[in-house]
């Protein structure tokens, strides 16, 4: 019998990459001034999930800052911070956790790029306020100087026949033959992220990638921004890995790539799912796949009649 073919490529068995038990901030110290390119990671919220300790929304920003002092120490020059987060929830009230934590960064004397929004169509139901659809990645960079590599990322012009009607470029093509930049708000949901949102399916029950942890991101999320904001062999740091997302999207774009967690059973999980990308064996949702639409003939995305005939009898 033929073997089958591995799912994805092996990665490169030159990269170096490790996965770090311990307390990110204690675990930090060790590495060398600027030596990542880009530092991406989803923090806990605050929320009481198991990995965290729920304290006062001012503690728990006092000791985000000091770990992001020391995660732009290990920054280069030309290195970003992609942090990504949600919102605190404290009695019915929300803490946009973005805002909050702006300010901390422009302290620290960061410049923020973008604030890209990511959308989702499944979370969790409110019913005394609308329901959260979204999340968003503050992407900082430590100097003018930062790596962006549009070309990796750009998507197809609308209008690629499109001319100048005027000046010294009159009649001239006016967009690029490997297409346009991308906005803020990406939507991947269709071949080469053709319209732009960052609508990226979250990491739920029936994900490819799920694991055991409650709020883990998935790999294609963090890939754009290793893509656009790295080199090939560049460092990347995770200094909240969870189960190895960000370190995944690194090494299968040929990245060296470190990852910390305080978790020894998520950095077991990593270390794992890393052998099997390894072996090409890892499940991942594929970068340009579309996102499921339900099928009209299926029952549950019908109107059910009992609700018909209830708009019926309100009717009368």
């Amino acid at each position: 019998m033929k073997a089958k073919e591995p799912l994805f490529d092996y990665i490169n068995p030159e990269l170096e990459y490790s996965i770090e038990n311990g307390d990110c901030l204690k675990v930090l110290k060790k590495y060398d001034d600027q030596k990542f390119d880009l530092i991406i990671t989803s923090p806990p919220y605050n929320i009481g999930k198991s990995y965290e300790t729920k304290t006062s929304i001012e503690e728990y920003l006092d000791t985000q800052e000091d770990i992001i002092t020391e995660l732009i120490r290990v920054l280069s020059d030309n290195g970003s911070i992609c942090w990504q987060v949600g919102n605190f929830v404290d009695k019915g009230e929300v803490f946009p956790l973005d805002i909050y934590y702006y300010q901390i960064f422009k302290k620290l004397g960061l410049k923020l790029r973008n604030r890209i929004i990511w959308h989702f169509g499944h979370g969790l139901h409110a019913s005394n306020r609308f329901s959260g659809r979204y999340e968003t990645i503050l992407w900082f960079s430590k100097t003018d100087d930062y790596i962006f590599n549009l070309d990796n990322v750009r998507v197809p012009a609308k209008y690629p026949g499109k001319r100048h009607f005027k000046g010294p470029n009159k009649g001239k093509l006016s967009g690029n033959p490997k297409g346009k930049n991308p906005s803020d708000i990406w939507e991947i949901v269709l071949k080469d992220w053709e319209n732009e949102l960052w609508n990226i399916p979250n990491v739920k029950s029936n994900h490819p990638e799920k694991t055991t942890h409650p709020c883990q991101y998935p790999i294609e999320l963090v890939e754009r921004c290793v893509l656009a904001l790295t080199n090939q062999n560049s460092w990347v740091l995770d200094p909240f890995n969870g189960v190895g997302s960000a370190v995944i999207a690194a090494l299968k774009n040929d990245r060296n790539v470190i990852g910390i967690d305080k978790d020894k059973e998520y950095c077991r999980i990593a270390k794992n799912r890393i052998e099997e990308l390894k072996e090409g064996q890892l499940k991942m949702r594929p970068i340009n796949k579309p996102i499921h639409k339900p099928d009209k003939k299926n029952k549950l995305s019908q109107f059910p009649q009992e609700w018909q005939e209830l708009k019926l009898e309100k009717n009368k």
